[in-house]
């Protein structure tokens, strides 16, 4: 069966979006395509907003309408603590866990040797600014429990030394309602060499 270019390029396009394959992309545009006032007309004009108002905070690399972003704008969060992420999708998760309240910090990627992402990559100027004004008293790096976000975390605590800001990071082991019997190694060391005193 042939179909139009149109349908394809429309397919091709979904499927480069995360999380979806050729497959889910077809049945995505099945949907839309089947029902162009309720669901394709209204994402049409979703998107067209979203490219026309949203862009990035330029102190923290967060996505919003407004410049700054409301979080770094919100008189009520605690300047004094800002929380190092990886990508807006960390910083979305760490609020949807609703603990947080100080600031944040979006680097836009960690350091990677094999995808060639070094220093120069990560967007680093607004967390420097605000350190070396000396409002900053703690600095939390949650990066994922990677090789990489394990070296970005070292070079960031070395850079971030000679400001005499405290530097934490994340608790990393067994998460809640986990079974130790199922998890791997590398988390079971973590909980261990993490553990509290209760």
């Amino acid at each position: 069966m042939r179909i139009s270019p149109e349908i394809e390029t429309l397919i091709s396009r979904l499927a480069r979006l995360p999380g979806l394959g050729p497959r889910s992309a077809r049945r995505a545009a099945l949907a839309l395509l089947q029902a162009p006032e309720t669901r394709l007309q209204p994402l049409i004009a979703a998107m067209q907003e979203a490219a026309r108002s949203i862009h990035t905070c330029p102190q923290c690399g967060n996505l919003d309408s407004c410049t700054p972003c409301s979080l770094c704008a919100d008189p009520q969060r605690d300047p004094s603590v800002i929380c190092v992420v990886e990508s807006v999708g960390d910083l979305w998760a760490l609020e949807r866990a609703g603990m947080h309240r100080g600031r944040y910090q979006v680097l836009g990627g960690v350091l990677s040797a094999l995808s060639g992402q070094g220093p120069e990559d990560l967007n680093l100027a607004g967390l420097m600014e605000r350190v070396q004004s000396g409002v900053v008293e703690e600095v939390i790096l949650a990066l994922g429990a990677t090789v990489d976000g394990a070296t970005t975390a070292h070079w960031l605590q070395e850079k971030l030394a000679p400001y005499g800001v405290a530097v934490s990071r994340l608790g990393h082991g067994v998460p809640m309602g986990g079974a130790l019997d199922v998890l791997d190694e590398g988390t079971l060391a973590a909980a261990l060499s993490s553990r509290k005193v209760l």
